[in-house]
């Protein structure tokens, strides 16, 4: 029997305050930012309560996706994994440690559904670097993809269908889908994250009917260069203009409850809607539930409706 370890892997997140800087120096590659800066974010994070639950979620979606599949394949010894890109558990420890487990072949799974080279191939780098590290060569599959697992969109479908029914008017609510912005030079690059988030938002709308949706873009990052929109803000500001008064977030592209849901939708948009005289709700996210449990072991299992790369694939190809 196969010994198959699972990684999935999160971008992280401080545990509390005090780790607050170290995290943001990290993502910055070592490059501590400016004082200005890390007072920022140390505010939204006092605001969401000094710290978010991912690592807590991601711990409990880790134990239960192990749980899933101990109970449903007869073919593989599963073992699941969780390393982040950007505080502990490190991707790089998380490999030393399938390592000496001695597994024999890793499929990577970074929880966020959609790909871009400047997102999920950055995830895959930090694991060929780690195997490289550990001069370890398994046999590695990465989940590119997968937002067009079936399993996904009905789960995202119900929750959309459970939240306008709690709205006064639920049929004159406006349902907006959002996912993380990403720096507009992937255009470039013939990126395929804006395309794959077009395709997925009117996938779920179609699969229930929806006749009209929006998509915007949220959580840009604080630099000079441009990101890609409209921004989740300005879209608001122009449903406003146009008199819509009610409106469903759909933060499809997230799987949890963090800083981008907690600050960026839960206050920062809420209280703009609350200015403009809107009501605004979001969706329950997927978390550790377990309709998501049975996304991600449908993943791993079936792999329908999942974009994959082998390492034994011809990168000629």
């Amino acid at each position: 029997m196969t010994k198959t370890g699972v990684l999935l892997m999160a971008y992280g997140t401080p545990r509390n305050m005090e780790e607050v800087e170290p995290y943001f120096t990290d993502i910055r590659g070592g490059r501590t930012p400016a004082p200005e800066a890390i007072a920022e974010l140390k505010e939204r994070y006092e605001k969401v309560g000094g710290h978010t639950p991912l690592l807590e979620i991601t711990e409990n979606t880790a134990s239960r996706l192990q749980a899933f599949l101990s109970n449903n394949s007869q073919e593989s010894k599963y073992s699941v994994y969780m390393g982040m890109k950007h505080w502990h558990p490190y991707i790089k420890k998380t490999i030393e440690k399938m390592y000496s487990d001695q597994v024999e072949k890793i499929i990577t799974l970074t929880l966020a559904p959609h790909y871009s080279k400047m997102s999920i191939e950055e995830y895959n780098e930090r694991v060929e670097n780690a195997l490289t590290a550990c001069n370890w060569t398994p046999e590695v599959t990465n989940v590119q993809s997968w937002h067009g697992s079936p399993k996904f969109m009905n789960l995202i479908s119900s929750r959309i269908k459970n939240e306008i029914s709690q709205f006064e008017n639920p049929q004159e609510v406006d349902v907006m889908f959002t996912a993380h912005s990403l720096p507009s030079r992937i255009l470039e690059w013939n990126d395929p994250y804006p395309l794959e988030m077009s395709t997925s938002s009117q996938a779920i709308a179609n699969s229930m009917g929806l006749d009209s949706y929006h998509f915007a873009y949220q959580s840009a990052g604080g630099t000079s260069v441009p990101w890609l929109g409209p921004d989740i803000l300005d879209k608001i500001r122009e449903l406003a203009e146009t008199g819509k008064k009610s409106i469903l977030v759909v933060p499809f592209g997230f799987i949890c409850d963090h800083l981008e849901i907690l600050f960026d939708i839960d206050l920062e948009a809420q209280e703009l809607a609350k200015e403009l005289n809107i009501e605004l709700r979001r969706i329950r996210m997927p978390n550790a539930t377990p309709e998501f449990i049975e996304v991600l072991g449908d993943i791993v299992l079936n792999g329908t409706g999942v974009v994959k790369k082998n390492s034994s694939d011809n990168p000629n190809e």
